[in-house]
């Protein structure tokens, strides 16, 4: 019987939600047919919605005060805007303020620290395979590693992504320049990375801090570039790895080789044979016939490496051309070779970092290996460096075009030849129209944002300052016509509540419910960027479920006084809240949904899980729970009737676009 009031509940709660969002799945539907020009007003929210992640108590006044052209042009020009609140919020993420190499170095993965440990004790116990030890091994095993993370004073690795996650939250939160924390966004799609990719997300903190910020409102081509050589993309789609086939890549241990070569010729010491059978676990007579057949299936164990294409492909068809940009098949491979040789150092650098901190030594092999395979003896792990011997000399041929300057010019030449064809004028400007006017936008509109984008050589600043004085931007039907994503949800919910957040891991667990979670899309393409991609009945129950938790208080560190929404009853409460968040702007079903919905109980908030990054099952005692651990949430606080109206009105399709 309960079972089955349960799921009485659950649908009548769903049937709830759809009533109030079911507008939201046709856009526009009951005003498209206004014609009026928008108010001054409705001006001012429609900027503060695009160009930012929607208004704050009290800057409705401060635009209207300043004027929307100048509010634009300050937008246009971050530099010129202080920033004290923000800086004092993003204080404690120490990852921004560290090189890739520090961070290897400071939060390694317990795997990593694991090998080594086991390296260094050269026992069988070491040896195991987790799986294979008692629960008292384990626990051993685990005081070791928890001991090292001591005694060296470092970081667990699972808690990066938390802090990357949570910078862009505050700064999308708190920043007053708005503008630039919206395009971070856009770019950061646009030449998405994954963050659960092996290395990836060691590598992550200086993308965003060095290229995407950097260039968010700089030179298009300076953002090509400076990804196409960020170690965040070339280790994402593999082209770290791309080798000329005519080059004959270092591929083994030089130390190893030269034990194997000692084995053959019959003179391999008893203190080699004592370390490789230490290494592999085996007696000492069995080490000599193991290098043998080591020797003997090295070819095929290990197929040969050559050219990889991911990102050539990705370069044209999502970051430069688009898909219709009139390449071949063949442009790719010729691309890809281009771009041969373009690599990283160390690029798993935690692992000799690890090995430096056990051994209490510099790891003098990877530095060997290293200088091998030709990297530069000034490369940090982790950093960018070309390595001519990895390169496919020779002419390439790309879109009717021979491309021949040698090196890393090859790679540069080709950018030169992408970022400036009308193509990718073209895309850029599409994708622009679609993030800041409308799902749809015009080809006349795409076409006069493409001309400045060419005109001015790729200069961002200028091509938005086109598309924000376009007739069409302020255009009425495209007012409140684009559905928030998940993110810009989230946002916006906080930012018109005047509420307070740390971005705490429960937050970020509510948002990885709602789907979106920066960097942790796994397909190049990022995130989408229209209603179709967002808008069916599982997300609009979500996205009030998020409502309702930060109106009431439920999560931790995120915190919301709606005092100021209470009135002597119900109606004036709904009143003030359709006032104060909606600018007093709602159609008259939802006002009637709204109405009906005031006597009806909420849905049940339901908490999401919390973004974990366990390396290892062997990772300490303290991140014992596993990977995506339920989140914790408060017990409501504040008055129910009030937040009950302000959870609706934030459900409301008015609200949900932007």
């Amino acid at each position: 019987m309960k079972k089955n009031i349960s799921i009485i509940n659950k649908i009548t709660a769903a049937a709830a939600v759809f009533t109030i969002l079911a507008p939201a799945l046709v856009l526009r539907a009951d005003t498209k047919a206004a014609a009026k020009p928008l108010t001054e007003d409705q001006r001012i929210i429609h900027v503060l919605n695009r160009l930012g992640f929607g208004s704050r108590p009290g800057d409705v006044e401060k635009v209207r005060a300043i004027g929307v052209q100048k509010y634009i042009d300050q937008q246009l020009n971050p530099e010129s805007i202080s920033d004290p609140t923000l800086v004092n919020k993003v204080r404690d993420l120490d990852i921004f303020d560290m090189s890739t190499a520090e961070l290897f170095a400071k939060y390694p993965p317990s795997g990593a620290l694991l090998l080594q440990l086991q390296e260094r004790e050269g026992k069988e116990q070491a040896a195991k395979k987790v799986a294979d030890m008692t629960a008292e091994e384990k626990r051993e095993r685990r005081d070791k590693i928890d001991a090292i993370y001591a005694k060296y004073d470092l970081k667990q690795a699972n808690q990066l992504v938390p802090q990357i996650v949570a910078n862009r939250v505050l700064r999308s939160v708190y920043s007053e320049r708005q503008l630039q924390e919206v395009m971070v966004d856009f770019w950061q799609n646009h030449f998405n990375v994954y963050s659960g990719k092996a290395a990836v997300r060691w590598f992550i903190p200086s993308y965003e801090r060095d290229v995407l910020r950097k260039h968010a409102l700089g030179n298009f081509k300076d953002l090509v570039v400076g990804t196409g050589q960020h170690p965040a993309m070339l280790f994402f789609l593999d082209n770290f790895q791309s080798v000329s086939p005519n080059t004959q890549a270092q591929r083994n241990n030089a130390n190893t080789q030269r034990l194997k070569r000692a084995a053959r010729n019959g003179n391999l010491s008893a203190r080699a044979r004592q370390r490789l059978a230490k290494q592999y676990n085996i007696s000492e007579d069995q080490v000599e016939q193991r290098l043998m057949e080591m020797q003997a299936n090295t070819q095929q164990q290990r197929p040969k490496r050559g050219i990889n294409e991911n990102y050539a492909r990705e370069l044209m068809e999502l970051h430069t051309l688009g898909v219709d940009g009139g390449y071949s098949q063949k442009d790719i491979v010729e691309v890809a070779k281009a771009f041969t040789g373009w690599t990283i150092a160390d690029p798993r650098g935690y692992r000799s970092a690890a090995a430096s901190m056990i051994n209490g030594t510099e790891d003098r092999r990877q530095e060997r290996l290293q200088r091998q395979q030709g990297v530069p003896e000034d490369a940090d792990s982790g950093e960018f460096y070309f390595n001519a011997r990895w390169h496919e000399n020779g002419p390439k041929t790309v879109l009717g075009r021979t491309i021949n300057e040698g090196g890393v010019k090859d790679g540069l030449k080709v950018i030169d030849i992408l970022v400036s064809q009308p193509a990718t004028a073209k895309y850029i400007a599409r994708k622009l129209a679609v993030k800041f006017v409308s799902d749809n936008p015009g080809d006349a509109l795409v076409g006069r944002v493409a001309d400045a984008f060419q005109k001015s050589n790729g200069d961002i600043r200028t091509t938005l300052k086109a598309l924000f004085s376009d007739r069409e931007f302020f255009a009425p039907e495209n007012y409140r016509a684009k559905i928030k994503s998940p993110f810009e949800l989230a946002v916006s919910s906080i930012r018109t509540l005047g509420a307070d957040t740390n971005a705490s891991p429960a937050l970020i667990a509510m948002l990885n419910k709602l789907g979106e979670v920066p960097y942790g899309y796994q397909a190049p393409t990022g995130y989408p960027d229209t209603a179709e991609d967002w808008v069916n009945t599982g997300a609009l129950l979500e996205r009030l479920n998020f409502a309702v938790a930060v109106a009431s208080n439920r999560i931790p560190g995120t915190r919301a006084d709606l005092k100021g929404y209470s009135a002597t009853d119900k109606a004036k409460t709904l009143a003030r809240a359709i006032s104060e968040i909606l600018n007093g702007e709602i159609s008259p079903a939802t006002r009637a949904n709204l109405t009906k919905q005031l006597e009806q109980p909420l849905p049940v908030v339901k908490a999401g899980k919390e973004l974990r990054d366990d390396d290892n099952a062997m990772s300490p005692q303290r991140q014992q729970g596993g990977r995506n651990r339920q989140a914790r949430l408060l017990n409501p606080s504040g008055n129910p009737e009030v937040l009950k109206v302000v959870s609706l009105v934030l459900g409301t399709p008015e609200f949900q676009r932007q």
